[in-house]
Formats: structure tokens, C-alpha cells, sequence
């Protein structure tokens, strides 16, 4: 029963990284870069849920709401001052613009919430479920990250295949070009992407404090780290393998924490993943693209 709780623990932050990947991977798939400022925005989503929840009382539903849309400006509001005038610009301006983003992310909630770190009042308020005469016990917060990250991973798919501007994105993915030249507002699809992705990212920040129940500047750091490695795990780019790389991920770092070391937990997830980009470099859904030169 010990094993199956530590999996269960993995698939429950597994499925919170899933959700963080989820805005790497439609950001690359889509803008082909890597936005890698997209865990602070969890940090700065997580501290509105914190001021507004844990301090101010809020209905946790409505504070998880006001930070969704706080992230969203905010999503928005980075996409276009920082990365759009760089549309045409090398990867690497882009890939050095987004870690200056991150940095001034942080050093900006430094400024205005300080160091310290702070105490997180979980938004979840489910009962565990007791399973086996009590020898197994399914925590709250368990059922609602899984709910939660497959609820959100089903809504995901059905936007991007059967509405309209996710005919757009998908568009937009495959040649951007050619969608500008069949009257895709290409700017507008991209920034769509940064704030459906940062929406998300206000939700990630939240189950994420809920479960790790500390706050501070650099929360989102790691986290972000992990979730993009989930994205390239699973195949960035790829919606299904987000879902795929989050949850693998998370299993194998509690179950390496619970059985082997948790000072060497975050190094066997890396070795794991270098393990399986030599056999399938694109990750484990991720598909080969063919470019014409």
C-alpha cells in the first residue's frame, strides 16, 4: 500500500506539472519558442491567489478567477512588449529576451512582496477518500489535481479541433505563412496562445501551493524547470504528450525520493530523460517535422 500511496503522490504533482507543460508546449507548438518565463507567471499567479484568498478571505474559486485574469494581461502584456518585435528576430534573442522576462519577473515580485516566504492556505477543500479498511488514504488534493489537469487536457483538445481559432493555432503551427496568407491574424493567434497558457498557469500556481504550501519570489523556478522538461519528455508541441511527460515525471521523481534518495530525485528524472531523448529525440508523442531548405 506504501507503493501505491507514492504513486498516487506522483501522479498528483505530475498532474499539476502537466498543467505547467501545457503552456510550454502550446507556446513552442504555435510561436516556435520557448517561453521560459512562463513558470514566474505561475509565481505572480500564485500570490494573487495568496493575497486574495489567504488574506483577504475571497471564495477560493473566485481569487483562483481574478488570478486567471490577472495572468492573462499579464501573459498578454509580455507577449507583446517583449517577444512580438522579435518575431522575425534569431532564436537565440528570443530564448535570452525570455530569461530576462524571468528574472525581471522575479526580482519584481522581490521588490513588492519581499523574501520571506510565506505560509499558503490551500484552495482545496475536498475530503480524502478512504480506500481498503483505512490501509489506503486518497488525499483532497490528489483527486482535484488529476480532475483538474484532465478536465483542462480534454477542454484543450476539443478548443484546438473543433472551434475556430483552434483551427487558427493549428494553422498557425503547421506553416505560419501560409495561415497569414489565408487571412489568419497571426498576432492575434499567438497572443491567444500566451493567454490561454498563462490563464493556465494562474491555476498551476495555485494546486501547486496547495500542495507545497510555501510562497515566495523564486516558487515558480524549479517547478517551470520540470514542467518544460515534462513538455520534451511527452514531445513539446504535443497537447497529449504534456498530459503523458507531466505524469511520468512526477511518478518518477516520488518514487525516487521515496526509494532512493530525495537529494538525487531531481537528477534520475534528468538522467531518465536524457535516457529517452537518445532512443526517441523528439519525445516520447512528439512527431518529426520535415523542413524544406
Amino acid at each position: 500500500m506504501q507503493f501505491l500511496s507514492n504513486l498516487l503522490g506522483g501522479v498528483s504533482i505530475g498532474s499539476v506539472y502537466a498543467l505547467i507543460a501545457l503552456g510550454y508546449t502550446m507556446v513552442y507548438g504555435i510561436a516556435r519558442m520557448l517561453n521560459f518565463a512562463h513558470g514566474d507567471v505561475i509565481m505572480v499567479g500564485a500570490y494573487i491567489v495568496f493575497f486574495t484568498f489567504c488574506s483577504g478571505g475571497m471564495n477560493p474559486l473566485l481569487a483562483i478567477l481574478v488570478s486567471m485574469a490577472v495572468c492573462t494581461v499579464l501573459g498578454v502584456t509580455i507577449e507583446r512588449v517583449a517577444y512580438q518585435p522579435l518575431r522575425g528576430a534569431p532564436s537565440l534573442a528570443v530564448l535570452i529576451t525570455a530569461i530576462g522576462v524571468s528574472y525581471l519577473l522575479q526580482n519584481g515580485a522581490l521588490l513588492l512582496w519581499g523574501a520571506n516566504p510565506r505560509a499558503f492556505t490551500s484552495v482545496i477543500a475536498v475530503s480524502p477518500i478512504v480506500l481498503f479498511g483505512g490501509q489506503l488514504t486518497i488525499p483532497g488534493i490528489t483527486v482535484v489535481n488529476v480532475a483538474a489537469c484532465l478536465l483542462i487536457m480534454v477542454g484543450m483538445m476539443l478548443f484546438v479541433n473543433h472551434t475556430t481559432p483552434g483551427h487558427a493555432m493549428q494553422a498557425v503551427s503547421e506553416d505560419r505563412g501560409a495561415a497569414q496568407l489565408m487571412g489568419i491574424n497571426v498576432n492575434a493567434t499567438i497572443s491567444l496562445t500566451f493567454a490561454i497558457g498563462s490563464a493556465l498557469a494562474a491555476v498551476a500556481g495555485a494546486l501547486l501551493c496547495s500542495s507545497y504550501p510555501m510562497l515566495m519570489p523564486t516558487t515558480g523556478a524549479m517547478p517551470g524547470i520540470k514542467a518544460f522538461t515534462a513538455a520534451v519528455f511527452g514531445g513539446i508541441g504535443s497537447i497529449p504528450g504534456a498530459l503523458l511527460g507531466g505524469i511520468l515525471l512526477g511518478v518518477i521523481e516520488n518514487l525516487s525520493k521515496a526509494y532512493i534518495s530525495t537529494q538525487v530525485s531531481d537528477a534520475i528524472v534528468f538522467l531518465v530523460l536524457i535516457a529517452i531523448l537518445l532512443v526517441r529525440p523528439t519525445g516520447l508523442l512528439g512527431k518529426r517535422r520535415v523542413v524544406k531548405v
